[in-house]
């Protein structure tokens, strides 16, 4: 007997199902209703939605049926974590689907950073669909390990069923400006989907901007500029991550003005390991829209179908005859509550994940931070009567441009509490680029935060208020080949090794999660306040395509001027 013999034979009523969850209230994103009923499943699809006897029932009387949850946009490497390991608390959230940018690893090694993601999400549970990096340097105002990814070098993956598009373009002052290099890219992708990064572009810049092909954006702040956007024909993704948070505008916005929100979809962007633990993955952004007064049949079709259709994943996204059996049992909508998960017609428990064995085949990805000794002398800066001053905004990514004194000590920024030195080394290519600037904000004190996370290039970032441990911390990372290091007096006081690219760690999710866990109270301590994550914020510093000013290794850029101060 034929597979689909088979399924349209129990779809039919002819045959029993392999499984059939039974009496359960099915969340119908087609129409937006909730309907009592069994869902039939044979192999790894959904066969029918009614009356159906299975070989295995399971009574879901009481409990909710969902699509499984889809993340329009996200980094894997912003959790740190393996594939194998980062599925593990996806699942376990309800979260079935991602749609991954690996811009971040791209940077640092190329294609064979592509074919390590490629290879090592091959045969997890989770669905990872890849979007290939458009903007690799983010600009040409930095040093990544791999200069530019270019056009030619994304052929060799275009045509791979699991690349959906070109990622984010970030260098969106380049493609208002009609440069070529950029234009091959949106030219090889005119057929599939290119993301958008346009943190407040407007008028006619905006106009180019969609023109050259881009279908969404996930930079929105305000509802305004979510409005403008939807007029010009952006589908609009709503980020919840760990630094950047602007669903609760955006939502706000989409209610007052009652708009219809086929063209809205959900994403984290970036989201530590623990925030995923504590508050749940795309489900938090769901059950936040819902607390906003969001009816939760609309928020769960926002994380679901509308984000599968604006990837042409016709198979996914919905309960219905035909659909992939990725289905979220919730034992209420009010708070989202995950009771169980099935992926492809399996119930998500342990025992799936422990046939999965992936070992590194490309020792280069664990042998990437390299760079000159730093000393004291290369980390100074003069202080005018006033400078230049980075200063972080509350809860966002976003930073202000401040011209004001800052403290000295015999001509030299001398910092403290209020004003940290923020340094960027390069580790790549031995350049001995370093750079140097104020940053008002961050808090720490007696100590440094250092990270060879630094988006996008992922160059070494660090911030503290003496120079003593800030040289510690930046040459503690290249003994550990990357990872987070906090140092005060002198001492390691914790740390976390990313070895693979110097931004993914090979460890247990858990051990990950218990390290960052203490690392962020240690942080806390040294006076990081609340509303500033200690390492992803920091990790947002150098990326000079998010306003207002940024610090890359070759010095302090204004976004907005788009040159350097």
């Amino acid at each position: 007997m034929s597979n689909l013999k088979k399924k349209c034979d129990v779809a039919s009523g002819r045959d029993k199902a392999d499984i059939v969850l039974k009496n359960g209230t099915i969340i119908n994103v087609f129409t937006e209703e909730l309907i009592v009923g069994d869902v039939a499943i044979v192999d790894d699809t959904i066969v029918g939605i009614g009356e159906y006897s299975g070989k295995i029932e399971i009574d879901c009387s009481g409990k909710y049926l969902s699509p499984g949850f889809i993340d329009a946009h996200m980094h894997i490497e912003s959790t740190m974590v393996m594939p194998i390991e980062l599925s593990k608390k996806l699942l376990k959230s309800g979260t079935t689907t991602v749609i991954a940018d690996p811009h971040e690893l791209v940077n640092v090694k190329g294609a064979s950073a592509i074919d390590f993601l490629l290879e090592s999400t091959k045969e997890i549970p989770l669905n990872v669909y890849i979007m290939l990096p458009s903007s690799v340097p983010a600009t040409r105002f930095e040093t990544n390990g791999i200069g530019n990814f270019s056009a030619k070098d994304m052929d060799a993956y275009i045509n791979n069923p699991r690349i959906l598009g070109l990622g984010e373009v970030m260098c969106f002052n380049d493609v208002i400006s009609a440069e070529e290099e950029i234009l091959d890219k949106l030219e090889a992708f005119k057929d599939k989907i290119a993301d958008g990064h346009a943190p407040n572009i407007s008028g006619k810049s905006l106009q180019a901007y969609v023109c050259a092909g881009i279908k969404n954006d996930h930079e929105c702040i305000t509802f305004n500029e979510v409005y403008e956007k939807l007029r010009a024909g952006l589908k609009i993704f709503i980020r919840e991550g760990s630094a950047a948070k602007n669903l609760e505008a955006i939502i706000k916005g989409l209610l007052k003005h009652n708009l219809p929100i086929e063209e809205f979809m959900f994403c984290t962007d970036d989201k530590h390991l623990d925030d995923i633990e504590k508050q749940g993955h795309i489900r938090w952004n769901i059950k936040c829209a819902i607390d906003l007064g969001m009816e939760p049949i609309k928020a769960i079709k926002i994380a679901t179908y509308n984000s599968a259709r604006a990837y042409g994943l016709n198979r996914i996204g919905a309960i219905g005859a035909g659909y992939k059996a990725d289905i979220v049992v919730l034992n209420n909508l009010e708070n989202m509550e995950v009771g169980s998960v099935y992926k492809d017609g399996k119930l998500i428990d342990e025992g799936i994940f422990s046939d999965y064995n992936y070992e590194i085949k490309d020792k280069d990805l664990l042998n990437t931070v390299k760079f000159k000794d730093v000393d004291r002398e290369k980390i100074q800066l003069k202080s005018n009567e006033k400078n230049y001053v980075m200063e972080i905004v509350p809860y966002q990514i976003l930073t202000n441009k401040l011209f004001e004194s800052i403290p000295n000590k015999n001509g030299y920024f001398n910092p403290n509490e209020e004003y940290s030195k923020l340094c960027v080394v390069e580790r790549h290519r031995m350049t001995g680029n370093i750079s140097v600037a104020p940053l008002k904000g961050f808090g720490i004190k007696n100590g440094a935060i250092a990270t060879t996370v630094a988006h996008d290039s992922h160059n070494i970032i660090v911030a503290g208020d003496n120079d003593d441990d800030i040289i510690v911390a930046v040459n503690y990372l290249r003994d550990i080949q990357g990872g987070y290091v906090i140092v005060s007096n002198g001492k390691v006081l914790a740390h976390l090794s990313l070895k693979v690219a110097g931004l993914i760690s090979t460890l247990p999710a858990d051990e990950v999660q218990e390290t960052t866990d203490n690392m962020l109270k240690i942080a806390r301590k040294m006076g990081v306040p609340k509303y500033v994550d200690p390492f992803i914020t920091l990790s947002f510093m150098a990326l000079p395509v998010i306003p207002k000013i940024r610090l890359t290794d070759l010095g302090l850029f204004d976004v907005e001027e788009f040159k350097f101060i």
